[in-house]
């Protein structure tokens, strides 16, 4: 081998050695780039799953309706002489409203009272006539059926008469006054309206397929905006013998006892129905759970290791997971998680499956059954 040839060697292998030398270089170099370049644990807020009661309700919307609740008009005409109530009021069965002019009604009414009692004075005196065989048979029976006329005159007209005060059919509360003093009333024409407010009916409707969990007695929670945070408690009294075969829906009445007066006709309510007996469920804020196209899915936090510094090291591992019904902030899971797992409750949007996290609860998301307005 001439001197030419080992100094080209030499040469090539040099060269080779450099280049696997830059390489490894490079590959040291890179690595501790990304060791630099490392993402740092997310933080989340997490808790641990637990078993907790669980009413299993039905859920609807309605609206309240009275018991007893009517327009109060006048079945006939007639001059406004007396207003005997105020707006608001509370009255009872049978109290005077409003009295209409009935002068020339009370003027009939004694004229057809004189023109009965002498009809009666005629048929008393053929009725003693006739037992002496002094008057006919048909006489006293045509001065009976004169006798039997005048009576009903003096009734229908004595009814009409009645029909000028107007009372109250029921304990209740009046509304707002529709009329004034001289004021001419027609038929039908509205005075005033009476609600009966306690008990009050609150009616909603169900889907078939929950008939089978409604019964008569079963207890019921009303909601409504204009009192926030409150209940009002009542029972199913009612359920409507036919379903709806449009929407496959039966309509329901439940009772509430309302001694205040707080609920109103007319107010929309929501409406929850007990179903069954207590469960308990594993339980978990709203929050905690992702929803995605392919399934609902949690992330629970466990110990990977121990850090540089002695303490866990925490990653997050992703599990799908079953989910049942909702109340308040809360999510009953069924399947997927045990009681005891640690769960990210928020924050979990940033992981992955295996990413490192560190916990912070300073700021939990709210997790309560039956959320009241922050200013309750």
């Amino acid at each position: 081998m001439t001197k030419r040839m080992v100094i080209m060697l030499v040469t090539v292998g040099l060269l080779f050695g450099a280049v696997f030398g830059f390489q490894a270089f490079k590959a040291k170099m890179m690595k501790q780039f990304m060791a630099s370049m490392k993402m740092p644990p997310a933080t989340v807020t997490a808790m641990k799953a637990e078993l907790q009661p669980w009413q299993p309700q039905l859920k609807a919307v309605g609206s309240l309706r009275a018991v007893h609740g009517v327009e109060v008009t006048s079945e006939i005409g007639g001059l406004v002489r007396e207003v005997r109530f105020k707006s608001g009021d509370e009255v009872t069965a049978g109290q005077v409203l409003v009295l209409l002019n009935a002068d020339a009604d009370v003027g009939l009414l004694r004229s057809l009272a004189a023109a009965a009692e002498l009809a009666r004075s005629t048929y008393e005196r053929d009725k003693s006539q006739f037992a002496i065989q002094a008057v006919s048979q048909a006489t006293l029976d045509a001065d009976a059926a004169d006798l039997k006329s005048k009576e009903a005159q003096v009734a229908q007209q004595a009814a009409a008469v009645d029909k000028k005060t107007i009372r109250a059919l029921f304990d209740g509360r009046l509304g707002i006054n529709a009329v004034n003093l001289g004021q001419y009333v027609n038929p039908g024409d509205r005075i005033v309206t009476l609600q009966s407010l306690d008990p009050i009916y609150a009616d909603f409707s169900l889907p078939q397929q929950h008939l089978s969990r409604a019964k008569l007695g079963q207890a019921v929670a009303v909601t409504t905006d204009a009192y926030p945070g409150r209940k009002f408690d009542g029972k199913i009294t009612t359920i409507n013998p036919k379903v709806d075969p449009e929407t496959r829906n039966v309509q329901v009445e439940a009772t509430l006892v309302n001694p205040k007066h707080e609920l109103l006709p007319g107010m929309y309510a929501s409406v929850a129905v007990e179903a069954g007996a207590v469960e308990h469920y594993l339980t978990l804020p709203q929050t905690s759970v992702t929803f995605n196209p392919y399934g609902e899915s949690v992330y629970v936090i466990e110990e990977s290791g121990k850090g540089a510094d002695g303490k866990p090291t925490l990653t997050a591992k992703q599990i799908f997971v079953t989910i049942g019904e909702t109340r308040g902030d809360q999510v009953a899971i069924l399947k997927g998680i045990k009681a005891g797992d640690r769960v990210a409750t928020s924050g979990q949007l940033k992981l992955k499956n295996g990413s490192a996290v560190v916990i912070n609860n300073t700021v939990l998301p709210s997790n309560e059954d039956a959320p009241a307005p922050a200013d309750q």
